[in-house]
């Protein structure tokens, strides 16, 4: 079991860049246009996973989530103040 251990993380890994690769937006990706990363996922494998990661995966990913809310005060928000 323990000698398959390589082969099943890269594989892993291989899919996880596949899927990342997919759900990345066209205009953040680097280097090769969208389809282009995944066709070389695919074909080539761990080695085109590497290449993604390192040269066509945003430097900044994020995480779906906005940064933290500043509280503006209701004398200081202009939306507010238009409200009344």
């Amino acid at each position: 079991m323990l000698r398959y251990l390589p082969l099943i993380l890269m594989a892993a890994f291989t899919i996880y860049a596949f899927v990342d690769c997919a759900r990345t937006e066209q205009d953040a990706m680097r280097s090769m246009p969208k389809w282009a990363w995944l066709l070389l996922i695919f074909f080539i494998g761990i080695i085109g996973a590497v290449a993604y990661w390192f040269f066509g995966r945003p430097k900044n990913p994020g995480l779906g989530r906005p940064g933290p809310r500043k509280i503006i005060p209701p004398d200081d928000n202009p939306d507010f103040l238009r409200s009344i």
